[in-house]
């Protein structure tokens, strides 16, 4: 595959961007249609409930408009990508049974020695399939669940049907709509009651064929009084042509429960992703998203919490980072349904090279949510006069008692501080990647520290050449 000249400069510093020759045992031809959707139901072997769950997400699908706000969607060609993508030899239990080229890739990106050195369980999928899904016998025995989504319809369907599509109906949105009619892949998590599971989940999507889409679906239900922590990557070849990543996340924290969803996104720059994540948290509850963009062309996402008992809490805490040719236009919504729920939003950019980042929110409190409160921080920094930032607040308040507040900064490095650095012997490049790393450090204090080291070294790769 030929990578024209723009494309392989703009991806000079991302590590990710080679590809396995393609193998796979079903490829469905490009476009979406109800053939290609009932080719899935078919190769997956599913009920006739989903089938026609499917096939009514496919009809909003197509009478849905592209959304005309946020970021520019103009270039994106649903004619030309495939919707699905069966690799050979998936859903493996036992690593030992991925086909080889595909394990050599997991290997390279460190999966599954993480799962060695630091995790609970471990999943990976590869083009539009799990091909490999573990969790360790500690936690089976506890009664915690970790499949992937397709095992959890099959193997829990009293539990996956009572919550699946609840919390993002097809309805929602196009793209909503688009990964309910071709979903695949993806986790399927349940805590039990008060279990509570001290070492990370994780899930790691590899897109590897050019023009392909990813469309995971995860469902994680954590039980009352119970807590987790779930963590997931990404990554994509670089390729002249774009890819299609429109995943949709579910989560359920029940009462007086604990949830932490983290992500540290690094898509090639030919990847559109535009995702929708959602939690509906009760009484008591606490959900935490750490969100880190750093890769795709374009990113559309916003982690939302709906608070809908009292005293539930929802957190954002989010780092986006926009080179050239890239638009990150993300942010959080927190909903307030009860009285004495809370919520806080942090957000932080970096635009370069003309790339531009947006914070775009909504804080919305409803009538009757007394006592109910949030507040939203905004900090974008600026590395060049090409860079631009973007905020769009919106803030929605029908209770009197109630308190939100928002605040915004932008500003650029600043020259005395890299003077100052410099006299203390560091060069420009390394005065300027201490700025960055302080200035992200409250977002990568909330990760477990190989997470906050490997965010850390991908801002450094993406700031290479930014000043000077």
């Amino acid at each position: 595959m030929t990578i024209n000249p723009e494309v392989n400069e703009i991806n000079a510093t991302y590590e990710y961007g080679w590809s396995n020759p393609e193998r796979y045992a079903i490829k469905a031809p490009k476009g979406l249609s109800r053939d290609v959707v009932e080719m899935i139901s078919k190769a997956k072997d599913e009920p006739q409930w989903m089938l026609d769950f499917r096939l009514k997400a496919l009809d909003i699908f197509l009478s849905k408009p592209m959304p005309e706000w946020g970021a520019d969607l103009s270039g994106l060609n649903l004619d030309e990508i495939y919707y699905y993508i069966k690799p050979e030899g998936f859903n493996a239990r036992s690593w030992d049974d991925v086909p080889a080229d595909v394990k050599e890739t997991f290997e390279r990106l460190g999966i599954p020695e993480a799962e060695r050195a630091a995790l609970a369980g471990v999943g990976a999928q590869y083009e539009s399939e799990m091909v490999y899904h573990n969790l360790k016998e500690e936690w089976e025995k506890l009664g915690v669940v970790f499949l992937s989504i397709e095992d959890g319809l099959k193997e829990y369907p009293e539990l996956f049907r009572e919550h699946f599509a609840t919390i993002v109906p097809p309805e929602d949105n196009k793209f909503a709509a688009v990964n309910s009619a071709v979903w695949s892949g993806g986790s399927f998590v349940y805590v039990p009651k008060g279990v509570k599971v001290d070492i990370p989940l994780q899930t790691y999507f590899r897109i590897n064929a050019e023009s392909s889409g990813q469309f995971e679906r995860t469902l994680i239900i954590i039980d009352e009084g119970a807590q987790a922590h779930y963590i997931e990557g990404c990554t994509a070849p670089a390729y002249s042509s774009d890819s299609f990543h429109s995943g949709v996340i579910e989560i359920v924290v029940k009462e007086g429960a604990r949830f932490r969803y983290s992500t540290i996104q690094n898509w090639s720059h030919n990847v559109y992703n535009l995702v929708t994540q959602r939690a509906a948290v009760y009484a008591g509850g606490v959900m935490e998203w750490v969100d880190g963009n750093l890769g795709s062309k374009v990113t559309m996402k916003y982690p939302a919490c709906y608070l809908l008992e009292e005293g539930a809490r929802g957190e954002v805490l989010s780092i986006a980072m926009a080179g050239r040719g890239q638009h990150q236009d993300a942010g959080a919504k927190i909903v307030h349904f009860a009285p004495h729920t809370s919520g806080t939003i942090v957000s932080k950019s970096i635009s370069k090279d003309s790339g531009r980042s947006s914070y775009r929110g909504l804080v919305k409190i409803y009538e009757g949510a007394k006592g109910s409160k949030t507040n939203v921080e905004c900090d974008a920094l600026l590395l060049d006069e090409e860079a631009r930032t973007d905020t769009y607040p919106y803030i929605e308040i029908e209770e009197k008692d109630a308190s939100v507040g928002h605040e915004a900064t932008v500003s650029k490095i600043n020259d005395d501080q890299i003077l100052y650095l410099q006299s203390r012997g560091l060069s420009e490049d390394e005065a300027a990647g201490l700025i960055v790393r302080g200035f992200i450090e409250p977002i990568a204090k909330e990760l477990p520290l190989e997470y906050a080291v490997e965010l850390n070294r991908l801002i450094e790769l993406e700031m290479e050449g930014s000043v000077g």
